[in-house]
C-alpha cells in the first residue's frame, strides 16, 4: 500500500472539530460573560473578605505615601494576624478625627464605573471614612515624647525612626510632647509627616482621647498598589521596634 492509499486525516475532520466550528457567536459571547462573571466574583470575594484598596487623601504619611497613592490592605489584621509596632493600618474614625464631608453627585455613567472599580477592589467609597496611620504603641505600651535627642520612646526604649518626615528645621520627631498609658485593646498611632499629621497626639479632646479601638481597624496596609511608579512593599521597621520590650499588658 502507498501512501497515496492513506487516508487524510485533513479532509475528514473529527465530531470536535466540526462541533467547534459549528459555535456561534452567542456561545461565544456566553462564555466571555461567565468568564468576566466568575473573575467579578472572585475578585469580589477576595475584596470583601481578604483584601481591600484604599486611596492615600493626604500628606499626613509623607514621604511613605503620597496623595492620590492606592494602597492594598491586608483585612485578616488583626481579628487573625496580630498588629506589630511599626505597622501601617487603615481604620474607621474613632469619634471625632475627620471633618464631615458630604458626597459630591456624580453623573449616572461615572457612578457606574466607580461602583465597577469598587466591585473589583480598585476603588473604595468609604475611603474619606477612614484614616491611615502609622502604629506606635499597642495596648500597655508607655510612650513618651520626647528625651533630650528629640526622639519618642516606647516602653522606655529611644525610637530611631528612619520613615519620619520632619518639619522644616525641625530637631524633635513631635512638636508636641506627651506621656501616655495605651488601654486595653487600643492602638496609639501617628502619621509619617510628623508636622502635617492629625494623629493621636491631637485627638485628647475626643470620645477615644486620641486612642484607636481594635474593633476599628479595617487592616493593615502591605502594598502601594498605584500608581505604577510607586510599587513598593511597605515596612514595618523592625530595626525601629525590635528592641522594645513586651508592655506590661503582654508579660
Amino acid at each position: 500500500m502507498t501512501d497515496e492509499t492513506l487516508p487524510d486525516a485533513s479532509r475528514h475532520p473529527s465530531d470536535a472539530d466540526r462541533r467547534r466550528r459549528q459555535r456561534s457567536p452567542f456561545h461565544l459571547l456566553r462564555d466571555a460573560i461567565i468568564i468576566v462573571i466568575v473573575a467579578l466574583l472572585v475578585s469580589f470575594l477576595v475584596k470583601s473578605f481578604l483584601i481591600k484598596s484604599f486611596y492615600i487623601p493626604s500628606e499626613s504619611m509623607s514621604d511613605t505615601l503620597k496623595v492620590n497613592d492606592r494602597i492594598l490592605v491586608n483585612e485578616l489584621v488583626p481579628d487573625v494576624v496580630a498588629l506589630n509596632r511599626g505597622d501601617v493600618v487603615v481604620f474607621k474614625d474613632p469619634g471625632g478625627w475627620l471633618t464631615p464631608q458630604s458626597k459630591p453627585e456624580q453623573a449616572p455613567i461615572a457612578a457606574g464605573f466607580e461602583w465597577m472599580l469598587e466591585a473589583v477592589g480598585l476603588a473604595n467609597t468609604d475611603s474619606g471614612e477612614h484614616l491611615v496611620k502609622r502604629v506606635i504603641g499597642l495596648p500597655g505600651d508607655h510612650v513618651v515624647c520626647c528625651n533630650s535627642q528629640g526622639q519618642m520612646s516606647v516602653n522606655s526604649t529611644p525610637l530611631d525612626e528612619p520613615y519620619v518626615r520632619l518639619a522644616w528645621g525641625a530637631t524633635r520627631v513631635s512638636a508636641t510632647d506627651f506621656d501616655v498609658t495605651v488601654p486595653t485593646d487600643s492602638l496609639w498611632v501617628m502619621g509619617d509627616n510628623r508636622g502635617r499629621s492629625n494623629d493621636s497626639r491631637y485627638q485628647g479632646a475626643n470620645p477615644g482621647k486620641g486612642f484607636v479601638p481594635l474593633d476599628d481597624v479595617v487592616g493593615r496596609a502591605f502594598v502601594v498598589s498605584w500608581p505604577a511608579e510607586r510599587w513598593a512593599w511597605l515596612d514595618d521597621y523592625p530595626a525601629t521596634f525590635g528592641a522594645v520590650p513586651l508592655s506590661s499588658a503582654d508579660r
